[in-house]
């Protein structure tokens, strides 16, 4: 069903390898490797320099490896076939980092405003500023803190509710600044730019749903998607859509850089 190509089938086997082995050193000693491997925020206690190329390596669940590997799978093969091994595996690793950087940059961004009205609030705690703060930069909590707020704009002179709230900020912004990001998705993103933009009418059979569709097709939907979903994130959307996008960013770099040329296979 699919067509192995050396690199192609080692970089399934790490990956897969390292799944399973995470999971079983998990169940052993009650740590994950994440919390070594995973990319961190600069500023985090965890980060470490070679997480922007252990990070692709990771993955959150099954169905987060599986359709990765679905995708490297298909259409890796076909860049491998053409460009060889070596180029291969050059452009794979290339977009991983590439697309760990631009996350990174983008989260820098996101996050300083965070830093900042964190820091506001620690100066001078008050409700209203611990309400911004929390529907601001920490959403997905802000639902079992609701009776909290209340609580607080009713007791504002209330120093055990400003200690209690201060205490709050302290650890969602720890929590905040700790959220790794992980998986192969920006260098398969930026795969899948490659196959799209070097066989643009070769046709994919989608699984879900099961209909055939040219690459060039498919390309345009998930690129059209990613830039939709990296501008309109919810809350408690926890996919890194930047780093998608930054894999296909760095892929079409890198391509232009190399001389590829749009319909140069079949």
């Amino acid at each position: 069903m699919f067509n192995l190509t050396p690199v192609v089938k080692n970089l399934l086997i790490v990956n897969v390898v390292i799944f399973f082995l995470g999971y079983l050193f998990y169940n052993q000693t009650g740590i994950h490797i994440n919390s070594y491997l995973a990319l961190y925020y600069f500023e985090s206690d965890n980060f470490r320099p070679w997480q922007i190329v252990t990070y692709m390596f990771l993955h959150a669940d099954f169905r987060h490896i599986f359709g990765n590997m679905i995708g490297l799978m298909v259409f890796g093969a076909w860049l491998e076939e053409v460009w060889g091994s070596k180029r291969f595996f050059q452009y794979y690793i290339i977009t991983g980092i590439g697309a760990g950087i631009l996350f990174m940059g983008v989260d820098y961004f996101e996050k300083s405003a965070m830093v900042n009205d964190v820091e506001s609030f620690l100066v001078n705690p008050e409700p209203r500023e611990f309400d911004l703060l929390v529907n601001q930069h920490f959403g997905p909590y802000y639902g079992s803190l609701s009776d909290f707020i209340d609580k607080y704009y009713k007791n504002p002179e209330n120093p055990q509710y400003e200690r209690q709230a201060t205490s709050y900020v302290r650890d969602l912004y720890t929590r905040m600044i700790n959220i790794p990001m992980l998986g192969a998705s920006g260098a398969v993103f930026g795969i899948l730019l490659a196959a799209g933009l070097l066989f643009p009418y070769r046709k994919i059979m989608l699984l879900i749903p099961p209909i055939p569709m040219r690459a060039r097709i498919l390309v345009v939907l998930y690129g059209a998607y990613t830039i939709y979903a990296a501008f309109q994130r919810s809350p408690d959307d926890s996919v890194a859509h930047v780093a998608h996008l930054g894999g296909m960013v760095v892929g079409f770099i890198l391509l232009k850089i190399w001389g590829e040329d749009r319909n140069r296979y079949h």
